[in-house]
């Protein structure tokens, strides 16, 4: 499906905010953001920060916090995310306005951000008329690699993010290291999860000069404008963005883009637009970038399989949450880690990208 605001599926948990809603009202009227009072509504398809539409019956605006406790440490930080959208607002990257950022106090007992509401739609599983067509299935697959692209030419440093981020040099460190999410006493990983790092830290690619990285651009994380043609009117859901190799970003754009013929994985399943008729190849796509941004994708196969492992991980240890009684109740459904390994086995086994 399209939704005109951040996805339908706010439409089924509509339970009580873990704030005050009083005290929201009076903070947005002291800055003249909302009159109050104002109405709250979850949207959003993701299973991480906490995102609302909030309407004073004048003008809605967005609110982003991070979920409940416990937080990982250094996780759902949406200051961080804040502050790059900020940063991005003069650059040809299309991002929210953020109107307020607060870092905890009085309103909520967590940091929060608010930002500009846009009217568009975020594509899942349907695209919306008037691009349901095969052209503009096609410029619209091709507007997302090409705002990826353009992201990576922006100059961090020239943004004021030159501290944002710490580019990996030794690549193997830094997966051994991320397995430690799950591995805690570094035993080493087992099974397949095991057998997939060693094949990644085996022969890791040099890193590509550090750029912006979004960290979970996809399908689903990004703003279309409601008519023709495809035009993005702005990236979403920043808080994986750190400074980095941009083919990391890339990597998980294709491991992420649902094709024909394929086993959906946990994160197809939310993109199963391209699966309709017009929406270009992984191959076509990336073709695409290489001929944007001038960089060489010779190595693209390893960074489509290291954004699967790093997903199986990352999916692993919400599973482990959830049967300790914690964390999001999406991540207790079966064989999602066993999608993502079998996606990654597909790649590494010889598949094109």
């Amino acid at each position: 499906m399209a939704s005109r605001l951040r996805g339908a599926a706010g439409d089924r948990r509509m339970t009580a905010p873990p704030f005050d809603l009083g005290a929201l009202e009076t903070y947005l009227r002291d800055r003249e953001i909302c009159r109050g009072p104002v109405t709250l509504r979850r949207i959003g398809d993701g299973h991480s920060n906490l995102t609302y539409l909030v309407d004073d019956g004048d003008r809605r605006v967005v609110l982003r916090r991070p979920p409940l406790p416990p937080i990982p440490p250094g996780g759902h930080d949406v200051v961080r995310e804040a502050r790059i959208q900020r940063a991005l607002a003069d650059t040809p990257v299309p991002v929210p306005t953020i109107l307020t950022v607060e870092d905890g106090g009085p309103v909520m007992d967590a940091p929060f951000y608010v930002m500009d509401y846009l009217d568009g739609f975020v594509v899942t599983t349907r695209t919306p008329e008037p691009l349901d067509n095969p052209t503009d299935r096609l410029g619209l697959a091709e507007a997302l690699v090409d705002t990826l692209a353009e992201l990576h030419r922006v100059d961090y440093r020239a943004a004021g993010l030159e501290d944002f981020g710490r580019p990996a040099t030794n690549v193997a460190r830094h997966l051994r290291r991320f397995s430690r999410i799950i591995d805690q006493e570094d035993q080493g990983l087992a099974g397949e999860l095991g057998a997939l790092l060693d094949w990644l830290v085996r022969d890791p690619p040099t890193p590509q000069p550090p750029t912006i990285v979004h960290g979970d651009f996809r399908l689903g994380n990004v703003m279309i404008a409601p008519g023709a043609p495809p035009r993005i009117l702005a990236v979403l859901d920043w808080e994986l963005a750190t400074i980095g190799d941009p083919l990391r970003d890339l990597g998980y754009f294709l491991a992420t883009y649902a094709v024909p013929r394929e086993p959906l994985h946990g994160l197809t399943t939310l993109g199963t637009a391209t699966l309709e008729d017009g929406y270009p190849s992984r191959a076509s796509l990336a073709e695409r970038y290489a001929r944007s941004s001038g960089r060489g994708l010779s190595d693209i196969t390893w960074y489509v399989a290291m954004a699967l492992w790093k997903l199986a991980v990352l999916f692993e240890y919400q599973c482990r949450r959830v049967a300790h009684g914690v964390g999001d109740e999406y991540y207790a459904r079966p064989g999602l880690v066993d999608e993502l390994l079998s996606a990654a086995r597909h790649v590494t086994t010889g598949a094109n990208v």
